[in-house]
Order: structure tokens, then C-alpha cells, then sequence
């Protein structure tokens, strides 16, 4: 029950987010690309992939993981290639970016053993760690995570992006005290 009216709210929200969009970038048209209805889903489509995302993985699910990670990656390559969707360069480069990203945590979840690939330094987010089995991406994931807002606020013409759904840290357990 109380996923479905999260499922409701959140494609509210997202309906609501593109409403604005499409008011604002219909009429947009920014150096190097313009808005358009597809790239307004899309920006949506990725939205929706990162927040999988981040909720399987902070869940320590290893296997949906790497299904999420499966399903975002054609969309973020389509993006880095700039062939389907008219965008800007800076836009694209995050495309590229998140694409990187994506494909070596996939990489790395699917052999923990592999040795990871030096990629150009993203500042890490205040995002607490990943549990269990993903802490050896957690980093990366995160990086990730922040990469892919990015594109989305680059698709989305610098509107702004909903947070992302990470779930609070654990609350500290109270240490009982013995009665004297």
C-alpha cells in the first residue's frame, strides 16, 4: 500500500516537473541544443533510473543493482553519443561521464576482484555509504548518483531536480543504563 501511493506521488511529481518543463524549454532554445518534448522525457526516463537506482542500492540489493545499472546504461550512451537527443555540449559531457560511471560500477559489481579504472575525479556528495556487499562501489555509485542529477539538470534546462531518495542514516539505538 504504501508503495503505491509512493509509485503515485512520485509520477505526480514527475508529471508535475515535466509540465513546468515543457513550459519553460518549449521556447528555450540555449547555445549548442534546444529543448524539446524528447528530451523532456527522457530527462524524466533518467530521473526515474537514478531513483531506482539509488533505492535498490542503498537497499544492498547487489542484483538489482546491476539490473538498474543495465537499464540506464543504453540511455545514458545514447545521450554521450548526442546522435538521438539534441543537447548541449555541457550536457553531453555528463552524458559521457555518467556512461563511464555507470559502466565500471557494473563492471566492478558483476567481479569484485577486478582492478577499478582511474576515472576524472567527481567531488563526492554527503551521501552516506553503501551497505554490505556494494561498499567496494560505493564511491563510485555515488559519483554516479551525482553525475546523473547533473545530466538531469542539464536536460531539464536548469529547473530543478528532485532530491534524491536516500534513505536517512540509522538511527542511534539508546544504550540502556542499568538501575543502581
Amino acid at each position: 500500500m504504501k508503495g503505491n501511493i509512493a509509485r503515485t506521488i512520485a509520477a505526480v511529481a514527475a508529471g508535475s516537473l515535466l509540465a513546468v518543463a515543457s513550459g519553460g524549454m518549449a521556447a528555450a532554445s540555449p547555445a549548442g541544443g534546444h529543448g524539446s518534448s524528447a528530451t523532456q522525457a527522457v530527462a524524466a526516463q533518467v530521473l526515474q533510473m537514478r531513483d531506482d537506482l539509488t533505492k535498490v542500492a542503498y537497499a544492498g540489493d547487489v542484483a538489482k543493482t546491476q539490473s538498474a545499472l543495465n537499464t540506464m546504461s543504453p540511455v545514458l550512451a545514447d545521450l554521450a553519443a548526442g546522435k538521438r537527443y539534441t543537447i548541449q555540449a555541457e550536457t553531453q559531457a555528463r552524458a559521457v561521464d555518467s556512461q563511464d560511471r555507470a559502466d565500471e560500477s557494473s563492471r566492478l559489481i558483476a567481479d569484485p576482484t577486478a582492478t577499478p579504472r582511474q576515472l576524472p575525479p567527481l567531488p563526492l556528495p554527503a551521501l552516506p555509504d553503501l551497505p554490505g556487499p556494494l561498499k567496494v562501489v560505493s564511491d563510485l555509485l555515488k559519483t554516479l548518483l551525482v553525475a546523473v542529477t547533473g545530466l538531469v539538470s542539464g536536460l531539464l534546462g536548469g529547473l530543478p531536480v528532485p532530491g534524491l531518495p536516500v534513505p536517512g542514516l540509522p538511527v542511534p539505538v539508546p544504550i540502556p543504563v542499568p538501575a543502581h
